[in-house]
């Protein structure tokens, strides 16, 4: 069948029909237009506070709270010395330098500008040059027993 002017459709499933609110009793959606009877959210220009749970008692005050939160707690990214002696022996730091750049590019620390600090945990034999934000003693003292440095920086 030809389109011409006299028989034009809208495409199948392009128009829905909206149901027509508070238009009186007979649309089934009339008195009080599907809001029910009283209350805040009958009425015109009603917001609820955010939390606000139809007058139960929220979840944030039913929640106990205590302790105390520092807000000028450092938080560090621990790295052992085992983990960087497994970087020197898989080939990925060859020139001996560990820096928390060097550890940000190879995926190790999440954020650029997260302070590091080095644990003790594990052996190390390889000679390294490592520069951090903090050294746990043992760290330090493994790190200076193989022949390497540790260099503290002051963030």
């Amino acid at each position: 069948m030809a389109n011409h002017l006299g028989n034009l459709r809208y495409a199948e499933g392009s128009r829905k029909k909206k149901k027509r609110i508070g238009r009186g009793q007979g649309s089934g959606r009339g008195g009080t237009s599907t809001r029910g009877h009283k209350g805040a959210q009958s009425r015109s220009g009603y917001k609820s506070k955010p939390g606000f749970e139809g007058g139960q008692m929220p979840l944030q005050r039913r929640v106990p709270k205590f302790g105390f939160t520092n807000i000028n707690r450092k938080e560090y990214q621990g790295i052992n010395v085992s983990r960087l002696e497994e970087l020197v022996t898989k080939g990925i730091i060859t020139d001996g330098v560990i820096n928390p750049d060097v550890l940000y590019n190879i995926g190790i620390v999440s954020k650029r500008r997260s302070l590091v600090k080095i644990l003790g945990s594990g052996d190390i034999k390889s000679k390294l040059e490592i520069t951090a934000h903090a050294f746990s003693a043992t760290a330090k003292e493994k790190i200076e027993a193989a022949g390497g440095t540790a260099t503290t920086i002051t963030a």
